[in-house]
């Protein structure tokens, strides 16, 4: 059973607003899905784009947001630790937290925002990647689903 992920600011296969972009104001947009089953302990988000030149690039690493949530707010604080929210890792940028879209001009890449279920806190450092989170929750996850949008320049 996958988890449904939505925003108020786009639709699944539709364009992302400029203002989630690199050039536009960089706010990671308003997030929100159907709470998962009992035993979940945190949500953990991967954001990437698998058109990149250079193979699939992670926009945004976060996890450890708390089971009780059911939703995250426009505009996430890039930083380590946010509170009531998460930790955030390492996007392919080097920094830590949201990374909009930022494609070479030209054609439309797509960007998928994906959502995991995990059965515990994951003991991770903030500066972990994508790679890492994934290799830790392999054997945690208990559902996932995600959201597609799309962003040109």
């Amino acid at each position: 059973m996958a988890i449904t992920l939505i925003s108020s600011a786009f639709s699944e296969g539709t364009a992302i607003p400029r203002r989630h972009a690199c050039n536009g104001d960089n706010l990671s947009p308003a997030l929100s899905w159907k709470k998962s089953f009992m035993a979940v302990k945190s949500y953990a988000l991967i954001v990437e784009d698998p058109d990149a030149p250079s193979g699939t690039f992670v926009h945004w690493v976060l996890f450890n947001i708390p089971p009780d949530r059911d939703q995250l707010p426009e505009g996430i604080a890039v930083a380590p630790d946010v509170a009531g929210i998460g930790r955030q890792g390492l996007n392919e940028a080097q920094t830590q937290g949201y990374y909009g879209p930022c494609p070479p001009p030209g054609r439309s890449h797509r960007y998928c925002f994906n959502i995991f279920a995990v059965d515990r806190l994951l003991d991770l450092p903030a500066d972990c990647s994508a790679a890492q989170l994934r290799q830790v929750m392999q054997s945690h996850l208990l559902d996932s689903g995600s959201l597609m949008g799309t962003y040109q320049r």
